[in-house]
């Protein structure tokens, strides 16, 4: 029993007529009468009298007519329902970002999405690339928030920005009294780095190899300000992304940019390509476009 059977049949019993029937439910009539003859073979009873020209209910015709006039009733107030919940902001979506992204974009928009649709719950996750994509995948997050590169297979994926990766060194240290700095300056440099588990430091190194050296990793954190710490006490020196220099007001530290190409890093937002997105993630894609076009 299918839904179009039904409302193919809920219209005959209204009209008493399977050719205005037809037309009203804008299928061929042939093709209105076999899904009636298939719904009647399924159920094992017939629906219809057909007395002269006269179509008229079977007792079991009466019976279905009742719940299925039930049923296309509940269905239709659903997607009225659906519909106005998605056009006034109300549901539930997700979100997620890698640990570089998540501290610096997702409060701004938190805080404009919240604004724009205050009646929407909004679920925020902050975890690794491949956490990330993972859930996902499994349409556990409705968009997520990355570095590029990163596994395509099963995402659809939009640029949102570029940014430069800054030197980051101590205060004190020969380096900070040069307002640029050369590859040449920092490949003898120790470099203090995130773990394997970040992207960003497939980044730094993929940047470094680009440019014929291996940096000498002296440690490694798991958090940004972790690595930023360490370079002020002198434990080596690193490359941060443009957005957490922005919020930087520690004096024990100095960015610089690099002379000639500069690294940079391209984030993207993603999401499962073969998952409906719902009009609240349209929304909330819109609110991370609008925050990141200007950058």
């Amino acid at each position: 029993m299918e839904m179009h059977q039904l409302r193919y049949f809920v219209k005959v019993a209204e009209l008493k007529n399977f050719t205005r029937a037809a037309e009203s439910c804008n299928v061929s009539q042939p093709s209105l009468s076999q899904q009636i003859s298939k719904l009647e073979r399924d159920l094992g009873y017939p629906l219809f009298e057909r007395l002269g020209r006269k179509i008229v209910l079977t007792d079991t015709g009466e019976i279905l007519y009742e719940h299925a006039s039930q049923i296309l009733a509940h269905v239709e107030e659903a997607e009225v329902q659906i519909h106005d919940a998605a056009e006034m902001g109300k549901g539930k979506v997700s979100i997620g970002a890698i640990p570089t992204i998540a501290p610096f974009l997702l409060p701004k928009i938190l805080n404009q999405f919240t604004s724009d649709f205050p009646e929407a719950i909004l679920d925020v996750h902050e975890l690794v690339t491949e956490e990330s994509i993972r859930k996902c995948l499994e349409s556990e997050i409705d968009i997520i928030l990355l570095a590029l590169p990163f596994d395509e297979s099963g995402l659809r994926f939009e640029y949102l920005l570029e940014e430069e990766l800054h030197v980051v060194i101590a205060k004190n240290h020969p380096l900070a009294k040069k307002k640029k700095l050369t590859v040449k300056e920092i490949q003898t440099e120790q470099f203090v780095l995130l773990n394997e588990a970040h992207c960003l430091s497939d980044n730094v190194l993929s940047f470094c190899n680009q440019r014929s050296f291996l940096p000498t990793v002296n440690c490694r954190g798991s958090q940004l300000q972790t690595i930023q710490e360490l370079v002020s006490i002198g434990k080596g020196i690193s490359l941060i992304p443009e957005m957490a220099k922005a919020v930087d007001t520690s004096s024990t530290r100095v960015y610089r940019s690099l002379a000639g190409k500069r690294p940079t890093r391209k984030i993207v937002m993603a999401w499962n390509k073969n998952r409906f997105q719902s009009q609240l993630a349209k929304n909330l894609a819109n609110t991370i476009r609008n925050l990141t076009e200007t950058k």
